[in-house]
């Protein structure tokens, strides 16, 4: 069984070129099933490693992240000539940072955290589906995983606040 795509739009890309790794979640989002969610896998450690730093410099990273992003995924993208290919995931590793900005520490924050910010990268409620649909390039590609985050850290916190 193979897990990884055969799409021939990846063979324009190459995990040795910094930014297709970068866009390609550091090889996640090669994953034949679900990229998109093993984009979000692939944030997990990045999020371990920044979740004990003081929370400007967390929000700064992860802002550096999102405008990073628009050009990793602006690039990727007119590399592979598809516009927001499933494979580009750098978009779902930001989301999954911004949904996490000053979260309780805690695996179980962590699990709720992740599920929610999957919940709303694929239902995608108004108005992430519109601006999914209308805006192209890095911005198109990353906007709508930001706004995802967007929303899945307003419940996140909303949880915290009412649970913890």
């Amino acid at each position: 069984m193979n897990i990884f795509s055969k799409d021939e739009a990846l063979t324009r890309l190459s995990l040795a070129n910094p930014v297709h790794f970068l866009a390609l979640g550091f090889g996640s989002g090669l994953a034949a099933k679900a990229p998109g969610t093993f984009g979000t896998l692939a944030a997990i450690p990045l999020y371990l490693i920044m979740a004990p730093l003081s929370l400007p410099w967390y929000l700064a990273l992860t802002l550096l992240s999102v405008i990073a992003g628009f050009y990793i995924c602006d690039k990727a993208a007119k590399d592979m000539g598809v516009h927001d290919h499933g494979a580009i995931v750098w978009d779902e590793i930001a989301g999954l940072l911004i949904t996490m900005i000053a979260a309780p520490a805690g695996w179980v924050w962590l699990l709720v955290g992740f599920a929610l910010f999957r919940f709303f990268d694929i239902i995608k409620p108004w108005p992430i589906r519109w601006l999914d649909a209308k805006v192209k390039g890095g911005f198109g590609i990353m906007i709508d995983d930001v706004l995802a985050g967007g929303f899945a850290l307003a419940c996140l916190q909303g949880l915290a606040y009412y649970l913890g």
